[in-house]
């Protein structure tokens, strides 16, 4: 990987680099390893290789787990998850995006471990299992399910990681709302540990479909699947350190849930315009991209700009500046700034993330 060149070194000149204002994007499909970004959902895998493990969503009837799935990987309107009819079999979904995995939403009111099921057909293959466990109602007995099924799990497959969402937090007060999301970590830990497992694989996040907790706590899920987050941090931290970002994350365009960050503490307020940021540019791309496989570029000017990468830059929100860089068909690095001469550094902040996108697409090559 060359060396990076720090923002502060460059000179005046670069002040008459194209600055964009707008929240525009520009496609390019010249290399191989990228793709544009131009709102479709079908394309090829890439990146992981046979690496295409399985999620289960588990929990109690009515805990919200449809409504999860529907809104961070199938875009639903959060209040229109209100029609959602109950599921009552297993719901597979597969999902095509920086990795390929599957999604099974599971039937809350069946115990899949009494013996009458064919535990290897199901759990065979699971990377993480996401436990919903509803905060507004009796939480005693899914902590006891949950438990249970965690016991009887490690050791069979110990290689599957664990994560409770404490979930529909949003409409408890603030006071009730901690006590509630301590009272069930505490309480299944307990359990767990009188059962004799020490230090379980088990993440615990407090979750609403109604704001952006769903989409860093999925974030958080997706990264224990990511073999190769080290590397990925690592890289980041570089290239925050000499963009000067206050935040750097790598985000899968479709559903908006982050593979990695930067090791600086996170940052909800810098993730949600992220996030906000990536809906405008998918709806941009939606009315104005187009697939250049099948389409010839008009004219000799779009022929230059589609010899770019997909790229947009935005000031002046809250303070911040956003800076959005395409690494292929599914992933975008975004960088959050308040270095108030961003814009006028943007040329070497340009060479800086080409840098790491060239280095990034070797990685997810080798994978």
């Amino acid at each position: 990987m060359p060396p990076s060149i720090d923002p502060s070194d460059e000179d005046d000149s670069s002040s008459r680099v194209r600055q964009q204002q707008e929240s525009t994007i520009v496609n390019s499909s010249s290399d191989p390893a990228s793709a544009d970004i131009n709102g479709e959902i079908h394309y090829p895998p890439m990146g992981f290789g046979k690496h295409k493990p399985k999620m289960l969503l588990m929990g109690l009837k009515r805990s919200g787990k449809s409504s999860i799935s529907s809104v961070v990987f199938r875009k639903m309107a959060p209040q229109d998850t209100l029609f959602l009819e109950a599921t009552t079999t297993i719901h597979k979904e597969s999902m095509q995006s920086f990795m390929d995995f599957q999604i099974w939403d599971m039937p809350g009111q069946i115990d899949y471990l009494d013996g009458s099921f064919d535990v290897d057909s199901i759990f065979t293959g699971v990377g993480g299992i996401v436990w919903v466990i509803d905060a507004q109602d009796n939480y005693m007995e899914p902590i006891g399910r949950v438990t249970d099924t965690i016991l009887q799990l490690t050791e069979l497959y110990p290689e599957i990681k664990y994560s409770v969402f404490i979930h529909k937090t949003d409409s408890l007060t603030e006071d009730y709302r901690e006590d509630t999301i301590r009272d069930i970590m505490q309480k299944t830990s307990d359990e767990l540990f009188d059962n004799g497992l020490e230090n379980p694989p088990v993440s615990f996040h407090a979750t609403s479909i109604y704001d952006h907790s769903i989409f860093e706590a999925f974030s958080k899920v997706i990264q224990g699947l990511v073999p190769q987050l080290p590397t990925y941090e690592a890289l980041l931290n570089t290239v925050a350190a000499t963009c000067r970002f206050q935040k750097v994350y790598i985000i899968d365009v479709m559903s908006k849930v982050y593979i990695a960050s930067d090791s600086s503490p996170a940052d909800t307020d810098a993730y949600e315009l992220c996030c906000d940021y990536v809906n405008a540019i998918m709806d941009l791309s939606d009315m104005y991209g187009w697939d250049r496989k099948q389409q010839q570029a008009p004219d000799a000017r779009t022929r230059d700009i589609c010899t770019h990468t997909a790229e947009s830059m935005v000031s002046s929100v809250r303070n911040h500046t956003l800076y959005l860089r395409e690494i292929n068909a599914f992933l975008a690095l975004i960088g959050v700034s308040t270095e108030p001469k961003f814009q006028q550094e943007k040329a070497m902040v340009d060479f800086n993330v080409q840098t790491f996108q060239d280095t990034m697409i070797q990685v997810l090559d080798r994978s």
